[in-house]
């Protein structure tokens, strides 16, 4: 009895070793054995968790590069339309015409409706 008690203490010694682990004895425990599919389908489910994570990530550095993209288009988008109201303005266009040596000259009179 007594070397049973020994064996089996020596056993359980073994089973946590790190020895024990790495040559793989701790794959024919029977918890191990037992529950072989609940613990590949936790494995698979961690692995598709990590890699719905690293999916969305991207996603996000995505969205985040083109609202950027969205913004600089915007502001330039408003500097060129500020540029054109400002470049279409009369006393501008009386400026060009001078500098271009175009020979008009602005109208005396306002123009007028005709109406039926």
């Amino acid at each position: 009895m007594a070397v049973e008690t020994k064996q089996k203490k020596k056993k359980k010694e073994n089973r946590f070793s790190l020895l024990y682990i790495l040559g793989g004895g701790i794959l024919k425990e029977d918890f191990i054995v037992r529950h072989t599919k609940m613990i590949v389908l936790v494995v698979v489910l961690i692995f598709i968790f990590i890699g719905n994570r690293y999916v969305c990530m991207q996603r996000l550095r995505e969205i985040d590069r083109l609202q950027q993209q969205l913004r600089d288009v915007r502001f330039e988008a408003l500097s060129i339309s500020s540029e054109l109201t400002g470049n279409s303005r009369q006393s501008q266009i009386e400026l060009l015409i001078e500098e271009q040596g175009i020979e008009l000259e602005a109208a005396k009179n306002p123009p007028y409706e005709l109406y039926k």
